[in-house]
């Protein structure tokens, strides 16, 4: 299929992005890498009036370190900038593991971290990632700046905190405690298929005993999740067997992920669980050295 006929524009700004959209809010769809887009629009499922294509917007292309040992990212950094960049992967080496795994090259060389964020599909990496790294999407309009922490920006399946007339510009990551351990799995049926599952986590280990713990999940709600359960069950205690048993109970306990021709409700909890207990031992490992 084709779309159906659409106008479009090019802008050569930010701003100019930004007025053209709310002069248009009704009836645009903002584009940057397109490979969300693209598809829907040969679908159907999307049928704007316009296209504005803010993929030349080079603006808001960058990685930055922050104060706090951070990194500031700009909305059309590409998802292989995250998978292969030094800098990245100095200050969460979590990203480029869990870049990996992004469906194929090709993608991840078009795909951007706000067109990513925007799209909000459960079954994707970038937002469980926020979720795990506390970020903070900031949204801009004709109205200004606004910051959405990534724990509100999910809503349902395809739909974020944004409003019609914003655009995603940056993500804010703080930064994370020095030797912190990490791990991000996830299971597909083939490589580059969307996940079945997937579980990434992060542990800061201080004489032996767990500080802080994040972990995340995604294909098993119809957004990103985190799972504070879990965490607490973590914090304060060494790694062991029990732990990691009540960890994983913790973490599965009440999900309820959808029902779809790839996978029955039950099989993803299963998957999950396994997948938590590989990341809880191998995020211990990196971070004190020790196997379990």
């Amino acid at each position: 299929m084709k779309p159906t006929p659409f106008d479009y524009c090019c802008p050569d700004s930010i701003e100019e992005a930004i007025e053209v959209l709310a002069a248009n809010v009704d009836d645009a769809k903002l584009m940057a890498g397109g490979q969300s887009l693209t598809p829907m629009l040969n679908f159907r499922v999307v049928r704007p009036a316009l296209i504005i294509d803010i993929s030349r917007l080079l603006e808001l292309e960058y990685v930055r370190e922050r104060a706090d040992g951070g990194l500031t990212i700009g909305a059309l950094t590409r998802h292989r900038v995250l998978e292969t960049s030094e800098l990245v992967a100095s200050r969460f080496p979590v990203i480029p593991e869990t870049m990996h795994n992004v469906a194929h090259l090709a993608i991840r060389n078009r795909g951007t971290i706000g067109g990513s964020l925007s799209h909000a599909d459960p079954a994707a990496e970038l937002p469980m990632l926020t979720r795990l790294l506390d970020a903070v999407i900031v949204a801009r309009s004709v109205r200004g700046e606004r910051e959405i922490p990534s724990a509100d920006f999910f809503v349902a399946p395809l739909t974020t905190a944004l409003d019609d007339d914003e655009i995603v510009v940056r993500v804010e990551m703080p930064g994370l405690p020095a030797g912190m351990g990490w791990c991000f799995q996830e299971f597909s049926r083939r490589a580059g298929d969307f996940a079945l599952a997937a579980v990434g986590i992060l542990l800061d280990v201080q004489g032996g005993t767990i500080k802080e713990a994040r972990v995340a999940m995604m294909g098993v709600a119809d957004t990103p999740l985190r799972r504070p359960e879990a965490e607490a069950v973590l914090v304060g205690k060494s790694l062991s067997d029990q732990v990691v048993a009540d960890a994983v109970h913790a973490a599965c306990d009440g999900l309820e992920p959808g029902v779809d021709l790839h996978a029955s409700s039950e099989f993803r909890r299963h998957l999950a669980g396994v997948l938590m207990e590989r990341v809880l031992k191998k995020a211990w490992q990196r971070a004190t050295g020790d196997a379990q």
